[in-house]
């Protein structure tokens, strides 16, 4: 039985997560940590090098398990009690930490994904002050920004790849990745560095875990418009670009994005589907091993 008495909310920080990991550890049960900016890594960490079973909860659940028990107060202990009790209740729920390669390639591809992001921004900058037609000397400016990002999204891609293969296991499911038509190097790297449960779960399983799963909004008669939720977001959008490639280039979901369109679905209903799709037949090909051109009727 845990003793909810005991409980405390340890807040993760650079200093002292030693000492931290020694009070946790002589106590039973295992530590529990959410999302704190980043900061939590340190701890989570040292809490595992130190033998404490510790693993990640999504803070979403953990709210809506709190509204569940009408607990609207809100106190580090009580905090830290509903995590204990949500782990009683759904201990299966709980994020291992990564290895040290996976956090390695989710660094890389974080930043890579930022860095592509400063540079649309300036794109549209550049855009926008040339169609005001404002003359303000800014062209070599720009010109070397712009270059600038574009080789550290070169240096960065190929630190991804070097990283990747590393490891045999990442290298592996690199392969069986990039194997199917719209799944590119970016896209298969953000699917081992943020989903490393891929090939673990069920479609439906992975479907909700990017996001791409249609939610219901159904009561007796009513048939409500069904959309998508939740999800890894950085994943999900990365996925949306897969998908545009896939719904021209990949021989089954080719006709299935056609075949949509023709039944006037949205633009982006289709792409969602593909996504959706895509996502599921990565996760069938990693659970079985064997890559796309080898898959039967392919």
């Amino acid at each position: 039985m845990h003793n909810f008495s005991r409980s405390s909310k340890i807040w993760p920080s650079p200093c002292g997560s030693d000492l931290r990991a020694g009070r946790i550890r002589k106590r039973s049960g295992g530590s529990f940590s959410r999302t704190a900016g980043g900061q939590e890594w340190v701890l989570w960490s040292t809490l595992v090098a130190a033998g404490v079973e510790a693993v990640q909860l999504p803070p979403a659940q953990i709210k809506a398990f709190a509204l569940s028990r009408g607990t609207r107060a809100k106190t580090d202990r009580i905090d830290a009690e509903l995590i204990a009790r949500f782990m009683l209740f759904r201990p299966e729920v709980g994020r291992k930490l990564p290895g040290e390669n996976l956090r390695v390639l989710r660094a890389l591809t974080t930043r890579r994904a930022q860095v592509v992001e400063m540079r649309k921004r300036l794109s549209a900058q550049i855009a926008a002050r040339r169609k005001q037609d404002i003359r303000a000397d800014l062209e070599d400016m720009d010109a070397n920004l712009l270059a600038m990002l574009d080789a550290q999204v070169g240096e960065l891609e190929q630190r991804i790849k070097s990283v990747i293969g590393q490891e045999e296991t990442s290298a592996a499911k690199a392969r069986l990745l990039l194997s199917i038509p719209g799944i590119g190097p970016v896209s298969a790297a953000m699917l081992i560095a943020e989903m490393p449960e891929l090939g673990r779960m069920t479609s439906g399983e992975a479907a909700a875990m990017t996001g791409l799963a249609p939610v219901p909004h159904d009561s007796g008669a009513m048939r409500g418009k069904r959309a998508i939720a939740g999800g890894r977001r950085a994943l999900r959008h990365v996925l949306f670009q897969a998908a545009l490639a896939a719904a021209c280039h990949n021989p089954v979901l080719k006709p299935v994005a056609q075949a949509l369109k023709i039944r006037g679905k949205p633009h982006k209903v289709v792409i969602v589907a593909i996504a959706r799709r895509l996502v599921t037949i990565a996760n069938a090909i990693l659970k079985t091993g064997v890559p796309w051109l080898s898959q039967p009727n392919r």
